[in-house]
C-alpha cells in the first residue's frame, strides 16, 4: 500500500494531477484512477470489449495520414463547416487534411473532426495554443490522436473514451480535460497490478501544466541508420587499419596546410616589395619632376641668362 502524500511536491496540493499513458476502461472511470471495479454498465461494456480484443484502432478506413500529426478536434459548433475549420487551424500551422465526422444518415457534423498537419511541430503548436480557443462562438478542445497513439484506446461509443458530462453519469478521466486527481487514499497496488491497471506516478503533475503528446517512435530501420551515422562520426577507431588511415589523411592534410601558409607568406612578402619598390620608384619620380620644374622657373626668372647673380640666386 502507498499513500498519495509520496508523490512528490506538488502531491499535497490540490492541483496535483497526472494523466493517462495506456488505457484502461475500469481506470478511466475512476477520479483519481485508483478504482479496481466499474461503476457503470458502459465501462462494464468497454472492459469486455478491450478484454476480447473486439476494437482495432487501425481498422477505420477513414483515419488516413500521419497520427503524430493528426490533431483531435472536439466540442465544435453544428454549423461549423470544413472552411471555417480549416481557416482556424491554418493560424497554427499548414494543413495537409482534415475530416470533419459526420452522421452517416443525416449527414450533420457530430462536433469532432481530425485535423492533418504537414509536420509534427505544427501539430504540437496547434495542440498548445489552440485549446480552449473559439470557433463560431463555440469553445474547442484540441488532444492528440488518441485512437491511433494511445495503446488500449476504447472509444466512447463502445463505453470508453474520456471527458463526458456531468448529467450522463459516465464522466471518463485521465485524459487532458479530464485528468487523474492524486489520490487522497491508499493506493491497492496489489489489486491494479493484478487487473493490469498502470499505478500513479510517483511525481505528480500541476493542473495548470499541458501534458506533452507522445514522441513519434523511431522505426527499427531509423535506430540501425542512427547508430550507423554514429558509428561513423565516433572518434575512435574501429581498428588499425582505420587508425593509420587516418593518420595518413591527418599527415596530409597538415602538409598541405603548411603548403598553403608558406605559399601565403611568399605572396605577402613579394607583394610587400613590389608595394615598397611602387612607393620608391613615385617618391623619386615626384623628387625628378619637382627639380624639373624649378629648373624652369629659374629659367623664366632670370629671363634665359642661366648664369648665377648673387642676391637672385640665393635661394639655390
Amino acid at each position: 500500500m502507498r499513500r498519495s502524500g509520496d508523490g512528490g511536491d506538488v502531491s499535497g496540493s490540490l492541483n496535483a494531477v497526472f494523466y493517462a499513458e495506456i488505457y484502461h476502461p475500469i481506470q478511466a472511470g475512476s477520479i483519481d484512477g485508483t478504482d479496481i471495479l466499474p461503476h457503470d454498465n458502459a465501462v462494464y461494456r468497454a472492459s469486455l470489449c478491450s478484454n476480447a480484443g473486439l476494437y482495432d484502432p487501425f481498422g477505420d478506413l477513414k483515419a488516413t495520414g500521419d497520427p503524430d500529426c493528426t490533431l483531435f478536434v472536439a466540442r465544435l459548433s453544428r454549423l461549423t463547416t470544413e472552411e471555417t475549420l480549416r481557416k482556424a487551424m491554418n493560424q497554427y500551422g499548414r494543413v495537409k487534411s482534415m475530416r470533419l465526422v459526420r452522421h452517416i444518415v443525416t449527414g450533420a457534423s457530430c462536433g469532432y473532426a481530425f485535423v492533418e498537419f504537414e509536420t509534427e511541430k505544427e501539430m504540437r503548436r496547434a495542440y498548445k495554443d489552440a485549446h480552449h480557443t473559439y470557433i463560431d462562438d463555440s469553445e474547442i478542445i484540441v488532444d492528440y490522436n488518441r485512437q491511433q497513439l494511445m495503446p488500449g484506446w476504447i472509444p466512447r461509443r463502445l463505453g470508453g473514451g474520456l471527458g463526458g458530462k456531468k448529467e450522463s453519469g459516465q464522466l471518463r478521466f485521465g485524459g487532458r480535460e479530464r485528468p487523474f486527481r492524486a489520490p487522497l487514499k491508499d493506493v491497492p497496488l496489489e489489486d491494479l497490478k493484478r487487473l493490469g491497471i498502470p499505478p500513479p506516478p510517483e511525481r505528480y503533475m500541476s493542473r495548470f501544466e499541458i501534458p506533452p503528446p507522445p514522441r513519434r517512435k523511431s522505426t527499427s530501420l531509423e535506430v540501425d541508420e542512427h547508430q550507423k551515422v554514429r558509428r561513423d562520426r565516433s572518434p575512435i577507431p574501429r581498428s588499425k587499419k582505420d587508425h593509420d588511415q587516418r593518420d595518413r589523411s591527418r599527415g596530409r592534410r597538415y602538409a598541405d596546410e603548411l603548403h598553403d601558409r608558406d605559399l601565403y607568406r611568399h605572396d605577402k612578402r613579394r607583394h610587400s616589395s613590389t608595394e615598397k619598390r611602387r612607393k620608391r620608384d613615385k617618391s623619386r619620380d615626384g623628387e625628378e619632376e619637382d627639380d624639373h620644374r624649378k629648373k624652369q622657373q629659374h629659367h623664366a626668372d632670370s629671363g634665359g641668362d642661366d648664369r648665377w647673380v648673387p642676391g637672385r640666386d640665393d635661394l639655390y
